[in-house]
């Protein structure tokens, strides 16, 4: 991101005098109908006209009716509907010159020079191709007659800008397209559904999921799932992997499990490029080993359903970026595709990444699969390898005599299991004895240790809660206890997996260590919490899962509104004294405000809010939904806030108040948490492997630089580990959360897709990158 390359103009005028044509082409996917809301109403926001291409590429060729202008209202209810309203069709007249040349003279008769396409690869490269020829057309249409000199003066430039709709994230450059996580969520809901059936009759299931020729979603549903084996495009297996998949399928059985769970991708082939389906592999398992087999195609219910709160977010920012993108265009400026890159926004070049797809399809039918592997980014390359160490026990012949302990802190929260799953496993390969310390630091203190094993924590992956016990104890007062303990059980390395009480109950044990030498060994801090105020990481494990479950509860309440008209709902999220759950579910929800402590308010704000709702009931949005984080302010409590919207709304609209409480805390991990607390396990104990080496001096462990007791956390665009110590300087303790949230920078987009007339801050780009450097969210 750079500053103050561009004059900083005023945003809502920046569109004045310009048309937005926005379309979805190729196979739906679930978060277009969101990326849609966000370029009509962010469109309309800088002063631009903006037009519904209805049916993809061929509603452009057939116009008229096809093309219609889109208003504020009519993109309202949309955000929670999977698919695309606006509708997509595979156009086989786009492809000839002939249907090219009929959108163009479509676009010029209403004026549109800027065109929105959210679709795959196969719908972006056509419309670069068109925005290369669009001179060539505009002559041949004015040689035609069909279009007047004035007519192709002022639409002598195409502007396009592309967002990548595709549930298969097989667009290189991208780290997640628009519909990956829902569809991911559609697959791991059959896989928990499946699992328990599965143990009741332990058989082998076989699953077949999408993505053609790309195996992301197999990939990471294979890691969110813990299965056995997962067949990817990318990296055939090798010769003779049928005696090795009897083998650890044989293996699971014989370690006491009473399933297996293979993942097929659809592409799926072996080193000499036949296909490998389902039912073949079904038929091997069943012939040599004689297991009871089912297989699962999943097919087209990996498409539906609602987008997950994850796609409402990336499809509402895209569709900010868009527009922006757009109307700084110049006719130099390559087509480009906007994209989130970590949590940033980012403008890559459109046939840059295409030709990057293109090259692992190639690399693909030469038999160069590391090299297919490498070009699908770092994101793809580290699930893969995450995969490959954490799938089957592969312990070293020679143990390292280290003793590593794993607890949990602070309030439980979904995906706390999958860490710990993965620190434990990982632990084992790396030879070390691993300890569960049960009910944080009072079990630490008082000897509740035991020995963990590898199938100890089997199927922990997709269990919410804290498997181990979790207490929101600090250690300060139980110092003499806990350096005790650590000395008898002779524990070398510390994992804490938690919220703010993890962070700053390791933050008291390493102050703790000049009293105490048992304190002076590697510790690492693993961020887990639903309120994601962790300082050191902008995402915390448990934060997605909270965020899905507001989001749905919101949908249920907004139909329930939508039902009885002129109705507002005000609704309590958890999250302490962080705006986070409040600020990201009113995003996700569509929602007309969002109160946070973050952002101080008053009288006059509230007064205001309760105007603009009244505004909203003359219109066909006759429903309010606005969310209140519980510290937002001690005096402008639920409460107060309710019986102030009845009062001033009386006779415009009625109020009613939810507070969702501990159901924020609870339910399965989604498949985010899952990857995430499985890849941060896995990083946790591979760092303090290396840390241990570090310290060893005179045969034994002394830590005691700042560097030895860090916290992992995701920033930007890396996991990265950071000084416990160095992070106080970051830290408001009094409110438990970080002094910078990154997130505060997009609460603006929330109030600009509720209508609020405020002014978006254009000082800070996404400038133009290049793939080539690009790294994934969790490239490190």
């Amino acid at each position: 991101m750079s500053k103050n390359l561009y004059p900083i103009t005023d945003p809502t005028k920046m569109g004045l005098g310009r048309s937005i044509a926005v379309l979805t082409s190729g196979g739906d996917a679930q978060g277009m109908n969101a990326a849609v809301r966000a370029t009509v109403r962010v469109g309309l926001y800088t002063g631009a006209k903006v037009y519904f291409v209805h049916e993809g590429y061929q509603g452009l060729v057939d116009g008229a009716e096809n093309i219609r202008p889109a208003t504020w209202e009519s993109v309202s209810m949309m955000l929670q509907l999977g698919g695309t309203v606006i509708g997509s069709a595979r156009c086989k007249d786009f492809r000839a010159r002939e249907g090219r040349m009929k959108a163009a003279c479509n676009l010029v008769k209403l004026g549109i020079t800027n065109l929105c396409v959210i679709g795959g690869d196969g719908s972006l490269t056509g419309a670069n191709q068109f925005r290369a020829e669009w001179s060539g057309l505009l002559a041949d249409l004015l040689r035609a007659g069909k279009i007047t000199d004035e007519e192709a003066k002022k639409s002598s430039h195409l502007n396009i800008v592309g967002m990548v709709g595709s549930i298969d994230n097989d667009f290189c450059g991208t780290d997640m397209t628009i519909g990956t996580d829902s569809a991911l969520h559609r697959i791991i809901e059959v896989v928990d559904a499946i699992t328990t059936t599965a143990q009741s009759h332990q058989r082998t299931f076989i699953l077949e999921v999408m993505g053609r020729h790309c195996g992301y979603l197999a990939l990471v549903s294979a890691l969110a799932c813990g299965a056995d084996w997962v067949f990817i495009p990318e990296m055939p297996p090798d010769d003779g992997w049928e005696e090795h998949l009897f083998r650890r399928l044989a293996d699971q059985r014989a370690r006491g499990s009473r399933l297996n769970v293979i993942i097929v991708a659809e592409g799926a082939m072996s080193r000499d490029g036949k296909p490998i389906s389902s039912d073949h592999i079904k038929k091997l398992v069943t012939d040599r080993l004689g297991f009871d087999t089912r297989t699962t195609v999943l097919g087209h219910v990996q498409r539906g359903g609602t987008p997950s709160a994850f796609d409402r977010i990336l499809g509402s920012r895209m569709g900010v970026e868009a527009v922006m993108a757009l109307l700084e265009a110049t006719p130099d400026t390559p087509a480009c595709v906007v994209s989130l890159s970590g949590n940033q926004a980012v403008r890559l070049p459109l046939m840059e990444c295409v030709q990057v797809t293109k090259d692992v399809t190639a690399a693909m039918a030469e038999g160069r699969f590391d090299d297919a592997i490498k070009l699908r980014g770092k994101s793809f390359e580290n699930n893969w390898n995450t995969y490959k160490l954490l799938a089957h026990i592969n312990p070293p012949d020679v143990k390292s005599n280290i003793n590593v302990a794993i607890i949990n802190i602070g309030a439980p929260c979904a995906g706390m299991n999958a860490a710990v799953r993965a620190a434990v496993r990982m632990g084992i390969i790396q030879g070390h004895n691993m300890l569960a310390v049960h009910d944080g630091f009072d079990g630490l203190a008082h000897g509740q240790i035991e020995p963990i094993n590898w199938t100890s924590v089997s199927g922990w992956t997709g269990l919410g809660g804290s498997m181990l016990g979790t207490k929101r104890t600090l250690p300060g007062k139980l110092m003499e206890e806990i350096s005790q303990k650590i000395a008898k059980f002779n524990i070398h390395a510390l994992v804490i997996i938690g919220g703010f009480e993890a962070y700053v109950g390791g933050l008291e044990m390493v102050q703790a260590r000049e009293k105490y030498e048992e304190m002076c060994i590697p510790m690492v801090v693993i961020p887990a919490t639903v309120s994601n105020n962790v300082p050191g990481s902008d995402f915390s494990i448990g934060a997605d899962t909270a965020l899905n479950t507001i989001t749905s509860t919101c949908d249920r309440i907004k139909q329930s509104a939508a039902g009885t008209k002129r109705r507002v709902f005000l609704v309590e999220t958890m999250g302490g004294y962080c705006g986070y759950l409040a600020t990201m579910a009113g995003l996700a929800a569509g929602a007309d405000a969002a109160y946070i402590f973050e952002e101080k308010f008053n009288i006059k704000d509230l007064e205001r809010n309760v105007e603009h709702l009244v505004e909203k009931m003359k219109t066909t949005v006759k429903r309010g939904l606005i969310l209140r984080n519980e510290n937002s302010n001690a005096n402008y409590t639920t409460d107060f806030i309710f019986n102030l919207y009845s009062e001033e709304g009386k006779g415009v609209f009625d109020c009613r108040k939810n507070v969702l409480g501990h159901m924020q805390q609870g339910g399965t991990p989604t498949p985010f948490d899952r990857n995430f607390g499985t890849k941060m396990g896995a990083k946790s104990v591979l760092w303090l492997t290396e840390k241990l080496k570090e310290c060893y001096r005179h045969g034994r462990i002394f830590a005691n630089t700042p560097n030895s007791a860090c916290v992992l956390g995701m920033k930007k665009r890396a996991l990265t580990f950071q000084p416990l110590a160095e992070l106080k300087e970051d830290t408001d303790f009094e409110h438990r959360i970080p002094k910078s949230q990154w997130w505060l920078k997009i609460r603006p987009i929330m109030k600009i897709l509720a209508k609020y007339d405020i002014k978006l801050d254009t000082s800070e780009h996404a400038d133009m990158e290049h793939v080539i450097k690009k790294r994934g969210p969790f490239s490190t």
